[in-house]
């Protein structure tokens, strides 16, 4: 007999006609990342995660699981109004750390919800850390694999699921199925960037590294020094490298990051992350909102960001007060990537919310790309129509190291015949959102045209939680067609078909929009 918080489940999915909302983004109410959904489970196991989706399975009712939100648009889920969410969040177990001693790595297991401030400052604590496969605090591990999360590097492995040696995953029948690393699996090149559309990764066994300490550099370029300079010598070097740019400034913060010796320095800088005081908070939004009215103020946030940015955004952990100068040194994912600074909260508390665009292209294409985005940005100028970046941090210019998976965004040998063996660079583009009036920005439709144009000109392949429903239909052209038809069917070398997405999912309780647009349920 089906237990009683079930029976509310199912009796939930029933009346969703009546009792059906958004489930929203971090940047929580306006911000659906699903149009509509009847219910949302706060798993806090993992038999949990099981039990809900067993009992999804049993009932036919659509299911996606969700960490932290940490996406723009309203593509997690099918615009199915009877899908049930379930969160991870509270499901992070961290156990199982072997790393012997002399030994260069060794693994740990982390289940659905660890987020990778999480698991940081726990490895931190063993004397261990995750190398370079790391993004943001406020994102869980489970879901930077699922929907492809990268660091910038050349150099190093850069994509989150390169750091994953097998993982659990919870299938479209309530079982649990774990899927080994092996590049010669179609199972595996599905799993490795699965969109979500094979089930809910359960848990993970993950890489991980003895710690260690870095520095974190910074240097002014001018837009000349970017955009007809050697983009891949100034990258490739480095641990982990990326660009800011400032469009209305035309120049570029080039910030690189490498490791030290444990005993160069004892300054442990902790960098900042979306940390922003309420003070500070008012004045950018008080000024961007005005933005979508007036250029002049974009002109002058740019210009201020500008010259905020130029100095480290970093603090001293030992003592919580600015470090004035650059290189900065400290542990590793502090200085990398940090997080809040003590009594601040995230922009997106205080009202600082975004649109974004994410395009990936191979690298060798970075100075046309870069040159192109320029064109479009004086044609602007030339029409009376001046654009600034209205993001604290201006444009993120990051990169990626080549990793082998169906729909990475870093993976090689396509249909497109472009050379994506050298690494990708990526256009990522945020911009305020503003809740004055319509919600549009300065001269919206920029942006919708910038897109189309990269994508039309370009082989762009797109983040898969940083664009619009409009973008990735646009960009399913540049998806290998191989690559899709593998991930829904594919064949062994003895001819057998092995039906992936179907295998793990016959009923499609796992759909999305994305997954609907790459039309892996045709």
């Amino acid at each position: 007999m089906p237990s009683l918080r079930y029976t509310f489940a199912s009796l939930a999915a029933a009346i969703t006609s009546i009792a059906a909302e958004p489930y929203n983004t971090f940047d929580g109410d306006g911000f659906p990342a699903c149009r509509d959904v009847a219910s949302v489970h706060n798993a806090t196991s993992v038999d949990d995660l099981v039990s809900i989706v067993k009992q999804a399975a049993a009932d036919g009712t659509p299911v996606r699981a969700s960490g932290k939100g940490h996406m723009w648009y309203d593509t997690m889920c099918s615009d199915n109004p009877n899908t049930i969410i379930i969160r991870t969040e509270n499901v992070n177990g961290i156990s199982n750390l072997v790393l012997n001693e002399g030994e260069e790595s060794g693994s740990v297991d982390i289940e659905a919800g660890v987020t990778f401030l999480q698991l940081a400052e726990w490895l931190h604590d063993h004397g261990a850390s995750m190398g370079y496969t790391l993004v943001n605090w406020n994102i869980t591990m489970a879901g930077a694999v699922a929907m492809g999360g990268h660091r910038s590097s050349i150099r190093e492995d850069s994509m989150v699921a390169a750091g994953v040696l097998s993982m659990d995953i919870i299938n479209g029948n309530g079982d649990i199925v774990t899927v080994e690393r092996d590049n010669n699996n179609d199972e595996w090149l599905a799993a490795s960037t699965s969109l979500g559309l094979l089930g809910v990764i359960a848990r993970m066994k993950f890489k991980v590294y003895p710690d260690f300490k870095v520095y974190a550099q910074q240097k002014i370029l001018s837009e000349d020094d970017v955009l007809n300079g050697d983009i891949y010598g100034l990258i490739s070097p480095y641990a982990t490298a990326n660009f800011w740019w400032w469009p209305y400034n035309k120049q570029f913060h080039w910030r690189y990051y490498d490791q030290i010796p444990l005993n160069l320095s004892d300054q442990e800088g902790f960098q900042n992350t979306f940390s922003l005081m309420d003070f500070e908070a008012g004045v950018a939004k008080a000024t961007l909102e005005t933005g979508k009215f007036l250029a002049s103020s974009n002109w002058f946030f740019e210009s201020t960001a500008f010259a905020i940015w130029s100095a480290p955004n970093f603090k001293d952990k030992r003592t919580w007060e600015d470090v004035t100068s650059w290189p900065v040194y400290g542990w590793n994912y502090d200085v990398l990537i940090g997080g809040l600074f003590p009594d601040q909260k995230p922009e997106w508390e205080l009202g600082l919310h975004g649109y974004t665009l994410e395009l990936a292209f191979p690298v060798v294409m970075a100075n046309p790309v870069l040159k192109r985005v320029r064109e479009a940005f004086d044609a602007e100028a030339s029409a009376g129509r001046t654009m600034a970046s209205t993001y604290r941090s201006g444009i993120n210019i990051k990169f990626g190291k080549p990793y082998f998976d169906f729909l990475g965004q870093v993976t090689y040998n396509t249909s497109d015949k472009a050379d994506w063996t050298k690494g990708a660079i990526m256009f990522d583009f945020p911009t305020f959102h503003p809740t004055i009036g319509d919600g549009k920005r300065y001269n919206e439709q920029f942006y919708i045209n910038l897109a189309t144009t990269l994508v039309n000109e370009f082989p762009a392949r797109p983040h898969w939680t940083k664009n619009t429903r409009e973008v990735f239909s646009n960009a399913l052209k540049n998806i290998d067609p191989d690559h899709l038809a593998r991930f829904k069917v594919s064949f062994d070398p003895a001819i057998i078909i092995v039906a992936v997405r179907q295998k793990f999912d016959p009923n499609g309780i796992f759909q999305s929009v994305i997954g609907e647009i790459l039309g892996l349920y045709a």
